[in-house]
Parts: structure tokens; sequence; C-alpha cells
């Protein structure tokens, strides 16, 4: 009667495991790098969008009227009413920080918007 010898594939799949764990963490774990300016495509979209700025004296406005930080939510939340599949750009001035631009993508995430997103220069603009 003859039989496999399964002790040597157990000993090799538990090497894999012990390899495959120890290397996952370490594919998760963020670099800082510098990300390079790309020439993605433009949205398409049928309806024009909300444009929401943030000046370098981080003043907000939406569309051209200027809004005081704390009546954002209420003039957006009153704005939802009406649609809020509304797709709305976000611009943040070069000079703000990342956490100021992330903070005012929440404020209109809280009104009730989903479709936020940033807007970038293309690399040869100027």
């Amino acid at each position: 009667m003859s039989s496999i010898n399964v002790t040597p594939l157990v000993d090799v799949m538990l090497v894999l495991l012990i390899v495959f764990m120890i290397t996952a963490p370490m594919l998760t774990v963020g670099v800082p790098v510098d990300l390079p300016k790309t020439n993605a495509n433009q949205l398409n979209t049928d309806a024009d969008p909300l444009i929401i700025t943030m000046n370098e004296n981080r003043e907000i406005y939406v569309q051209d009227s200027m809004v005081e930080s704390e009546d954002l939510i209420p003039r957006l939340k009153a704005i939802a009413n009406v649609n809020s599949k509304t797709r709305i750009f976000v611009r943040g001035d070069n000079l703000l920080s990342y956490g100021e631009v992330i903070k005012l993508m929440g404020q209109i995430q809280s009104a009730g918007y989903e479709r936020v997103a940033l807007v970038a220069k293309l690399p040869n603009d100027s």
C-alpha cells in the first residue's frame, strides 16, 4: 500500500504563510512621496457643478459669493434640499495645507453631498 507523504507540502505551505504574513503589513504602510503631475482626462458632466473655493486667506466662496465658515453647512443644506446629487468641485489655494482642504470637504459631505471632487491645474497650465 503506497501513500503520498504530505509533510513536505505542509512545511512549504507554512513557510509561504509566514512570508506573506510578514510582507503584507509592509505593503500598507504609507511612504512619503512627491506625487507627479498628470494629464488626466477631465470629467464630463451634463449639469454644471457647484464650485466651492477657499483662497489663501481661508475665505470660502460658494460660486462667486463669499460665505462665512459657520454659514457654509446651513447654506449647503438649503441647496441640498433642491438636489443632493449635485456635483461639487472644491478649489483650494496652493498655499493652504492639505488638512484645511480636507476639513472643507468634510463640511461639504456633512451637508449631504456625496459627489465631491478636488480641482487641480494641468501641469502645462500657467
